[in-house]
């Protein structure tokens, strides 16, 4: 599947929303409201924050209403996400070594994350990952330990495709059709890389190596504050950042997407770790952004 110009998909998209409302697709509407002062991409509430109108979305699989609140100015868009966990994750499949086979292994570590889902096509589509249709999506991927350092999330872009792909994830539709997840990072480089170490470095140890991001893949600014079993995380983004693979927003026009607390992978639950339902996120609500 080849990800669509993204100024074409806008004024194909206006004309389309506007004859079929999205049905289901997006009962509820988040409104951006134009502000002079951007807010500090920093986990806070600050005043710019008071001007915007909140948007409570559910999450079924993580069982927890997701508050949004967005806000623009003349060259970006900001997003406030709000929800409660009990517990603040914040490392990521650490490593521990293994005497018996001397070796690393895979710990139950999992980081905190929150994922906004960007629809890519030029007409609404159903953004789960048992969708009986193919779409691509942009992904705005934040990682409490492995993006946050940086105050960024990860820009992705994901596939959802009929048609088998050497990296794809197969998955099966409401219909029972057969389906592949690609899952690809933007341009450039990401916040962090893989700690492979062949020799014993210490019980415990980070299973990554953190970095500054580069390129297209840190379009996205980001950061969370977790606090009081609450998680604040921000984040902004160029209306326009000039890359195909991003979603292009204009004023004026409306945008489907959805929120996940989880990864969206298609993996199943897995017991015995942190965050059990990491990597097995899902869009439960589309929503549709409105530029106000």
């Amino acid at each position: 599947m080849k990800l669509f110009n993204k100024k074409l998909i806008t004024l194909i998209s206006l004309i389309v929303i506007s004859v079929c409302s999205h049905q289901a697709l997006a009962e509820k509407q988040v409104i951006s409201k134009k502000v002079t002062k951007a807010p500090l991409i920093d986990g806070q509430i600050e005043s710019s924050w008071q001007q915007a109108q909140e948007t409570v979305t559910h999450d079924a699989l993580a069982k927890i209403d997701i508050r949004i609140k967005s806000v623009y100015t003349d060259d970006e868009v900001f997003f406030l996400i709000r929800f409660i966990d009990a517990t603040e994750n914040r490392f990521h499949k650490n490593l521990v070594w293994e005497k018996s086979t001397a070796s690393y292994k895979i710990g139950p570590t999992r980081e905190d994350t929150v994922v906004l889902k960007w629809n890519l096509e030029a007409f609404p589509v159903d953004l789960t990952v048992s969708s009986d249709q193919q779409y691509s999506a942009d992904i705005w991927y934040w990682k409490s330990f492995r993006t946050d350092h940086a105050n960024r999330a990860d820009d992705k872009y994901q596939i959802y495709s009929s048609t088998p792909s050497k990296k794809g994830h197969r998955v099966i539709s409401k219909k029972g059709r057969t389906f592949y997840l690609t899952r690809k990072g933007d341009k450039g480089r990401s916040s962090y890389k893989n700690n492979v170490p062949i020799e014993f470095k210490g019980e415990h140890i980070s299973g990554y190596k953190l970095r500054a991001p580069k390129g297209s893949r840190a379009d996205v600014r980001a950061k969370g504050v977790w606090k009081d079993g609450m998680w604040t995380v921000e984040f902004a983004r160029k209306l326009d950042t000039g890359q195909i693979d991003d979603v292009y927003f204009e004023k004026g026009l409306s945008y489907q997407f959805g929120v996940s607390r989880y990864e969206i992978a298609g993996r199943k639950k897995m017991e015995g770790i942190e965050n059990p339902l990491f990597g097995s996120g899902e869009i439960t609500e589309h929503l549709l952004l409105k530029f106000k």
